[in-house]
Parts: C-alpha cells; sequence; structure tokens
C-alpha cells in the first residue's frame, strides 16, 4: 500500500467511483474507512507528516488558547490568521499541512480543491462538524478530527444555571429592575429540592448534569436506550422509558444528539403527555424540540416556562415568538463558554492534530483513510449487511435498561486468518449506535465508540458452507439482557437474534428470533407476527396497497403449518401510523413493528 497522500486519494477517487453507493458515516456520506489490509498481508498506516526533514504548518484560522498554541509549536510552524476571506482562506491553503477552526470558518470542497494535496489534516476546535466539506476531506485524503469532551463540564454547569435561574425567574426579575420596577410578588419561582428531573440522553454531558442535580436535592430519572444501568445507579439515578420520562417529570433537560430520530422529537404529540407546569431546559440542539409547538405549549399552560441556550435557526430571528416570550430564557450558545472550556478544547484540538500529523489516527477522527479498493470490492456486500443487522437489532430493542452485550457471528468457509473481520465490526457498531447518536463511527473509533457507551461486542467464527472464494456465509447479530419491541425477534436463548446473508451482492435478512424469512435489506421493514393461516399475505398487502405504500419483497417463515408464522415485508415508504394500525387491527395479527434502515 502506497503511503502517500497523492496516491491515498487517487486511490480512494477511484474506488468512490465503483462504491458509490457504500458508507461508513451515515447516509449520503462518503466512505470513512482506516487503512486495512487482509491478515495475510503486513498492516500499514498512511504516514500523514510531509517530511521527516521538516516541520508542517498548522494554520489556526480562528482564536485559540494559547495551551494548545503552544503544544503545535512544539512540532509544527503555526501561523494565526484569523477572520480569512474564503478568498484568502483559498490562497494560503496550499502553504499549510493542517488548519484549526471553530464553527466560523467554512472549510469547503474549494478550500480542499486549492490546497494542492497537501492539506492532510482538519482539526475542528469543539464538537460540530457542519462547517467542513467531509464528503470533500474523504475524497482529498484528508483527516478529520474534533474535539468532543473538553466541553462536558461547561456545558452541564450551563444546564444547571439555566434551570436555577428558570425556576426563581432571575432574567425577567432582573430586567424588572433595571427597567425601574420592584414586583416581588410578579416573580416568586419553584423550588428545585425535591422535584423530578428528567434527563433525556445519559452521555457525558447529561450525566454531569444528573450529578448536580442530585446534589441539589432533585430526584433524578434519565432515559438513553445506551446509558448502562449500573453506571446510573452508581450515582443513583433510575433509566426509563421515554414516555415515562415526559410524563413524571417536573423539570426536563434535554442532552440528546440532534439525529433523523431525536428532530423535533419534543412536538404536539409529546406536549400532551407531560405534566401540566412542567419545565424544560435545553443545552443540546435547537432542532430537537419543535419550536411553534413549544409556543403553544406555554400558551396552553402545559410548559410552566423553559430556557433555551440552543435555537433551530442561530441566531433567531429578532421578531421569533418563542425568544419573546416572557416565560422563556435564552442565552446565545453559551454551554461551551468558559475560560476552562476554552483551554480544554485547545488542547484537545491541539494534540489530536499533532497525532494525525505524526501518523497515528485519532479516536476522535470524524473520518479515515480508505481501505485498500481491492479489500472493499470483496466486502462491500458483507459491509451493507452488517450495518443493516446492527440497525435492525438496535432498532428491536426496548425498555430502559441500555445495550451492554452483543455478540456477533461470522460463518465462513476461509480460515480465521484469512479473513479480517475489523471493517464488519465497525460497520455493526455504526448501525448499533448511529441511529441515536450524534457519533460518526468508522474503523478507526467503532471500539471506542462503543467503550465510551458501555457496549461490549464479542465475535465468533465458525465453519460454514460454501467455497472459500466467499468471504462469509452469513452473519448473525445477538442483544443480550434487554426486552424487545418484537417478541419474536427472541431466540431460545433470550436473546434478540438477527441473521443475513448475502445473495446475488444484495444484502438479505435470512433469521429473526427462530423464525426463518428471506427478505432483500433495501428501504424498510414491517415484522408480524400472525397466526399461520390463508389470506394473511393478501389482507396485509391489501392494506399496504391501499396507503399507497409499495411492497418490494415479502416472505414468511414459519415454526410449523396453522401455527405461529413470521412475515417480513420489504416497503419502499415509511408507512403512516395509521397504515401501521390498521395493520395490528387484522385479527390474526399477533405483534408487528416497523423497522426503518
Amino acid at each position: 500500500m502506497a503511503a502517500t497522500t497523492s496516491t491515498a486519494a487517487s486511490s480512494l477517487l477511484a474506488t468512490k467511483k465503483n462504491l458509490s453507493s457504500l458508507s461508513l458515516t451515515s447516509a449520503n456520506k462518503l466512505p470513512a474507512f482506516s487503512p486495512l489490509l487482509t491478515s495475510s498481508r503486513r498492516q500499514r498506516f498512511i504516514v500523514l507528516s510531509a517530511s521527516l526533514n521538516s516541520k508542517p504548518t498548522v494554520l489556526v484560522a480562528e482564536k485559540l488558547g494559547e495551551a494548545g498554541i503552544n503544544l503545535l509549536k512544539d512540532f509544527a510552524n503555526v501561523d494565526c490568521s484569523y477572520n480569512l476571506s474564503p478568498d484568502e482562506l483559498c490562497t494560503k491553503i496550499s502553504l499549510c499541512d493542517a488548519i484549526i477552526v471553530r464553527s466560523g470558518t467554512k472549510v469547503s470542497r474549494e478550500v480542499f480543491e486549492s490546497s494542492g494535496g497537501r492539506l492532510k489534516v482538519v482539526g475542528r476546535a469543539g464538537v460540530g462538524i457542519d462547517n467542513v466539506d467531509l464528503a470533500a476531506a474523504t475524497e482529498h485524503g484528508c483527516l478529520v478530527v474534533n474535539a468532543p469532551t473538553a466541553n462536558t463540564v461547561a456545558a452541564a454547569e450551563h444546564g444547571i444555571a439555566l434551570m436555577a435561574a428558570m425556576a426563581r425567574n432571575v432574567a425577567q426579575a432582573d430586567a424588572s429592575v433595571k427597567a425601574g420596577k420592584w414586583q416581588r410578588s410578579k416573580y416568586v419561582g419553584v423550588s428545585l429540592v425535591g422535584k423530578t428531573l428528567a434527563v433525556m440522553g445519559f452521555g457525558k454531558v447529561g450525566s454531569e448534569v444528573a450529578r448536580r442535580a442530585k446534589g441539589l436535592g432533585m430526584h433524578v430519572i434519565a432515559h438513553d436506550p445506551y446509558a448502562p444501568a449500573d453506571r446510573a445507579r452508581a450515582i443513583g439515578v433510575e433509566l426509563v422509558s421515554f414516555d415515562e420520562a415526559i410524563a413524571t417529570a417536573d423539570f426536563i433537560s434535554l442532552h440528546m444528539p440532534l439525529t433523523p430520530a431525536t428532530a423535533k422529537i419534543l412536538n404536539d404529540e409529546t406536549f400532551a403527555k407531560m405534566k401540566k407546569g412542567v419545565r424544560i431546559v435545553n443545552v443540546a440542539r435547537g432542532g430537537v424540540i419543535d419550536e411553534d409547538a413549544l409556543v403553544r405549549a406555554l400558551d396552553a399552560g402545559i410548559v410552566a416556562q423553559a430556557a433555551l441556550d440552543v435555537f433551530t435557526v442561530e441566531p433567531p430571528p429578532q421578531d421569533s415568538k418563542l425568544v419573546q416570550h416572557e416565560r422563556v430564557t435564552v442565552t446565545p450558545h453559551l454551554g461551551a463558554s468558559t475560560m476552562e472550556a476554552q483551554e480544554g478544547v485547545a488542547i484537545e484540538i491541539a494534540e489530536a492534530v499533532v497525532g494525525a500529523l505524526k501518523g497515528e489516527l485519532a479516536s476522535t477522527s470524524v473520518n479515515a483513510p480508505m481501505v485498500p479498493a481491492e479489500v472493499l470490492t470483496e466486502l462491500k456486500p458483507y459491509v451493507e449487511l452488517a450495518e443493516k443487522l446492527g440497525r435492525l437489532a438496535v432498532q428491536l430493542v426496548s425498555g430502559g435498561s441500555g445495550v451492554k452485550d452483543v455478540k456477533v457471528t461470522y460463518a465462513s468457509a476461509r480460515a480465521p486468518d484469512d479473513l479480517d473481520t475489523r471493517v464488519l465490526r465497525a460497520m455493526i457498531t455504526k448501525g448499533l449506535i448511529e441511529p441515536i447518536s450524534s457519533v460518526f463511527v468508522n474503523l478507526v473509533n467503532a471500539d471506542f465508540s462503543a467503550k465510551q457507551r458501555g457496549l461490549r461486542i464479542s465475535e465468533e467464527r465458525i465453519l460454514g458452507d460454501g467455497s472459500p472464494e466467499s468471504p462469509l456465509h452469513f452473519i448473525q447479530v445477538q442483544i443480550a439482557n434487554v426486552e424487545s419491541k418484537f417478541a419474536s425477534a427472541i431466540s431460545e436463548n433470550g436473546e434478540i437474534k438477527v441473521e443475513g446473508r448475502v445473495k446475488d451482492g444484495i444484502p438479505h435478512l435470512t433469521k429473526v428470533g427462530s423464525f426463518e424469512v428471506d427478505v432483500s435489506l433495501e428501504g424498510s421493514i414491517i415484522l408480524c407476527r400472525q397466526v399461520d393461516q390463508p389470506g394473511m399475505i393478501g389482507k396485509v398487502g391489501s392494506v399496504l396497497g391501499a396507503e399507497n405504500v409499495n411492497v418490494s419483497f415479502m416472505s414468511v417463515g414459519r415454526i410449523a403449518p396453522r401455527k405461529q408464522a413470521v412475515m417480513a415485508i420489504g416497503v419502499d415508504e415509511q408507512p403512516r401510523k395509521e397504515t401501521l394500525k390498521k395493520i395490528g387491527d387484522i385479527p390474526a395479527v399477533e405483534e408487528f413493528v416497523f423497522l426503518k434502515l
């Protein structure tokens, strides 16, 4: 494998043309792999430093803490040039091996093209990477790293500060006094002690908020499908379902990422389920709240108050009804804005960039160099199968216990040394984590991401049928010690089990629990358990057809004639809730679940 950036970039571009449908980040993003060779060859990582005989140059395009600058200067030539225009950035970038930005500088495709192949690392001093063109970075063989951990305490403290300020009407009372008024009776607040706080998202920030709230005498519950129950119990927090959390809380603090699954997760429907007089704090992402619905909930008295640091559009419009609402406290995205956090971010991103320039692949990398084209060509359909099995398995989990133990079984006719499963394990991890996380999982950070979430993934290889010319016979994913929203997915061992194989280059689901099925993993899937009797396929198909939902595949697996059967239906569109309810209302249907791929 070549060690030069230009060779890696050209290999990546060539592979992209052949494997345009393959992604290791998320839908509509390009592949993000680390260099990988099959175990019969010697593994070797790309060296990113420009030369052993000269220092690389790092462009710091936005203000960075002094501690971070000093770390950079120990290894590289540092050019601190702030407030560059897009044209000035494109001119300067051809002289730089790395660039560090915050949120104000856009690292666009034009920047990567203007670098002439020299730019090897982009460092984002913070979490979000919306201002970096990931697809262009990957095409040009450029590693992107961020700094996701240094802001944790600052964000948690700001969440607690907003909650206390909201409960005691601090902002409103301050404005009133400065306006020459003295309205003590108008701004009587509520106490925090003894109140129930629901922490929605029990990651780094959420758990820190929970610790501080416990210190204030609050009863803390949390919802997070991935949070280990033992970690929550250790700080006196009970993990509950989403509906239970929002229905019982006096205060709700949001700490979930913005993903398709969490976008506008607080909406008219969820507000209606909340306790009247609930108070809401959001220092996570603005898009998780339907802001118009929040205004309606405030006006209706369902939500007593809200404290917001983030908004769907930032800055929000000056005439925003939400911002101007008397019972809403707002700050301009200050969650990470402490001197200590800024220094921590500076050190974290400087260390990541220096490590990358040395050829080390950081656990905070958002993308990574490519797997050799010949390896990807062979594994492509199995990579897709692995991710989709992970996505299916995690969507079958219900309850608040969290996913902790996952077993992956590979059946192959090849000798163990001839099958490197790291990329497959990474894709299963991606499928398990990404649906409810803002983390981009790839070969580099998959194990790290799993460890951070208490997710233990074990692997087993068994001798399978077929020719050694084919890498795998099937892949099986099992999740232990969880409840399932589709009981038929539970195997005889009490674990959620899904199994799949590749047929004619297309990933197929071939087993759910103990039931054999055969459905192409394209679009989305409806699983139904029903009494095995004539006409069931027609009845379900008629419901979907009447609602203009196109069926791509349908397969039925059964234990024995006239006993229980599982129907797997591939659909091109997501059915409406009313459509799914009609399927559930068919007398012989005992349970069903919709799974989005």
